[in-house]
């Protein structure tokens, strides 16, 4: 008999919500959670309709990291580690715009998650960290991401120290997008939704791709992109529109 899934994944229309389902153990990082965000990522790169994902964590807390109590033996931690460090790039690799929506704590695994969407939202109680050093070993999952995100100071003491921050002081890092009161997350998190979901899904896309490249040293792939989308219906429409609400009339 199996128990309920570690992550949900549900619609509507060009949103989608990609939920932990771990409250009992604050969503820590499982094998289970690992199938589970495989299967959603796997989904979403399939759906074709969908623009925007929050990605969310049932409770008190968005992540608190890696579940100690299924820690590898030495021998299958590489492994597992790659296989966390292939989730987190799926992310990067949807065609829809992620956002984290972070309640309680993101520690650790959690916080690499968080860091792994395009966009993040906090509520003002949120705490995030790297406690990896204080167990004697590294940070997983995302270190470049990090750096990128945070910037090679922030990031470094971050990892180094393992302080823990609030909102307000992630916000200054670079590693959350907005704070917003506690209490108003969802609503946060589904308005920004909309608010990016307004635009195509070939110029998000194409943008959060050109990104990647960048990132990972490969530019040029702006001109190419923007020729292949100017010429797309949909932007022919737009503009069109656009021109029209110009016109004197």
């Amino acid at each position: 008999m199996t128990g309920a899934p570690a992550a949900s994944l549900t619609r509507d229309g060009v949103l989608a919500r990609l939920t932990l389902e771990r409250p009992e153990a604050r969503n820590a990082l499982s094998r289970a959670m690992a199938d589970a965000l495989e299967g959603a990522l796997a989904r979403l790169a399939a759906a074709d309709e969908v623009r925007v994902v929050v990605v969310a964590g049932r409770g008190r807390s968005f992540c608190a990291g890696a579940d100690i109590s299924e820690m590898p033996i030495p021998e299958e931690a590489e492994t597992l580690a790659s296989r966390w460090q292939r989730i987190m790039d799926g992310f990067g690799a949807l065609p829809q715009v992620t956002i984290a929506a972070v309640q309680g704590h993101a520690l650790g695994g959690g916080l690499m998650l968080a860091i792994a969407q395009d966009l993040r939202v906090a509520e003002a109680s949120a705490r995030f960290g790297l406690p990896e050093v204080t167990l004697g070993f590294n940070p997983g999952y995302g270190i470049a991401r990090l750096l990128d995100i945070a910037g090679g100071a922030h990031a470094r003491e971050l990892m180094l120290t393992a302080r823990p921050v609030d909102a307000a002081e992630a916000h200054r890092m670079g590693l959350v997008t907005r704070v917003v009161p506690d209490g108003t997350l969802e609503a946060a998190a589904t308005t920004l939704a909309h608010e990016v979901a307004r635009s195509p899904r070939g110029g998000l896309a194409a943008t959060k791709a050109i990104t990647a490249a960048l990132r990972a040293g490969r530019p040029g792939t702006e001109p190419r992109a923007y020729g292949t989308l100017r010429a797309a219906p949909e932007a022919h429409a737009r503009i069109a529109a656009f021109l029209d609400r110009r016109r004197p009339s």
